[in-house]
């Protein structure tokens, strides 16, 4: 099966950080792009799994998905 680099920020900790505050549950380090590897037959199946460790509902943004090339 295809593999997928996907980039993932998550914006509500991106927010604070912006305002020199702390996500309570998260580092800081999550205001940046993170690159989630992720196996899927295509964009969208690689997109559904990564959206089920960060869903959208908890502030995570998919920022890019790119398949991976060897």
């Amino acid at each position: 099966m295809p593999e997928y680099e996907i980039g993932v920020y998550n914006e509500d900790v991106r927010e604070r950080v912006a305002e020199g505050r702390h996500h309570r549950n998260l580092t800081d380090d999550w205001a940046e792009i993170h690159y989630i590897e992720v196996e899927g037959s295509d964009k969208e199946e690689a997109r559904r799994n990564v959206q089920r460790r960060y869903p959208e509902k908890r502030g995570f943004v998919i920022d890019s998905i790119e398949k991976k090339i060897y």
